[in-house]
């Protein structure tokens, strides 16, 4: 918090690490093939996405965002968004005719346009939970 010396007033100062700021989270459903972004508990977005295929599935479970990575290049797009459990995260694609199917190594595949709208709005440590 910032004192205002000039009008008697308190100014508050919010960032991103501001317990004030928007709590968001994520879930992804297998079944539907899609992303849905909470912001405050509540539905704020919703992407299509590709999945793992079946011999190389997508985990089910509770994880974390524990890395971002800008233009990590080649099959992963435009934005990379690592999972704590190894090898797997949230990413953009160079085939884009691969979203809404099952097609992946595990990972969850975005459009590049909706990776980097996802990777502008979560932050690291932000929890991914995926049925």
């Amino acid at each position: 918090m910032y004192y205002c010396p000039y009008m008697n007033c308190a100014i508050l100062s919010f960032n991103r690490y501001s317990a004030a700021a928007a709590k968001y989270s994520i879930t992804v459903n297998l079944g539907t093939r899609r992303l849905t972004l909470f912001k405050d508990g509540k539905i704020f977005k919703s992407y299509p996405i590709a999945i793992g295929k079946i011999l190389t599935p997508t985990p089910k479970g509770a994880y974390k965002i524990i890395n971002k990575q800008m233009n990590p290049g080649g099959a992963f797009g435009a934005r990379w968004m690592g999972l704590n459990r190894r090898g797997y995260g949230i990413h953009g694609t160079n085939n884009p005719s691969s979203i809404g199917k099952a097609v992946s190594h595990g990972c969850i595949r975005m459009y590049n346009k909706d990776a980097i709208e996802l990777f502008s709005l979560v932050g690291v440590g932000t929890v991914v939970r995926i049925v």
